[in-house]
């Protein structure tokens, strides 16, 4: 139970049903040499652990430059932009380790059935006008502090061309 509520607290909502034999595509943030980019991740779900609680992954295997390449994902990572379920198959199988050896036409299943979800992060409303009231107060206490400054800075000159006035008047 506590489990399912930490899950409803910090968890992404409406991600879509992953199971093994899905055609998924996901959204990833990478970060290199201080830029952020999203790269696209398309491969076959291949397993799926711990269901869709806050320790859930799930694994995509595809086929690079004729590499088999396989990747884990978090499911409610905040480095996920997007989760694209492109297409489903039928699948006798829990786990599809067996797919590691199997090459080309042998690798693909016949029965696909269409089932296309997308999962993308969204802010509430409520989030959203948060978010507003805290650039409004930032804002506030930015321009508050500028004007404090530009009456100290005032200040000193005033201050500097009172003595320099008096070292010319003693001259």
């Amino acid at each position: 139970m506590l489990l399912q509520d930490l899950t409803q607290q910090f968890g992404k909502k409406n991600i879509p049903q992953i199971r093994p034999g899905d055609t998924v595509k996901v959204h990833f943030k990478i970060t290199e040499a201080g830029k952020t980019r999203i790269q696209v991740f398309e491969g076959i779900c291949i397993a799926k652990k711990h269901g869709d609680l806050l320790n859930g992954s799930f694994t995509l295997r595809k086929i690079s430059s004729g590499i088999g390449v396989e990747r884990t994902f978090p499911i409610h990572s905040p480095l996920i932009s997007k989760i694209e379920k492109v297409k489903s198959r039928k699948v006798r199988r829990a786990k599809l380790y067996f797919l590691s050896d199997l090459v080309g036409k042998k690798a693909k299943k016949v029965r696909e059935s269409k089932d296309y979800k997308m999962w993308e992060e969204a802010l509430s409303e409520e989030e959203i006008t948060a978010i507003e009231e805290q650039k409004k107060v930032a804002a506030n206490a930015k321009a508050q502090k500028k004007a404090k400054e530009k009456d100290e800075l005032e200040k000193k000159f005033q201050a500097a061309s009172a003595a320099h006035e008096q070292a010319e008047n003693q001259k």
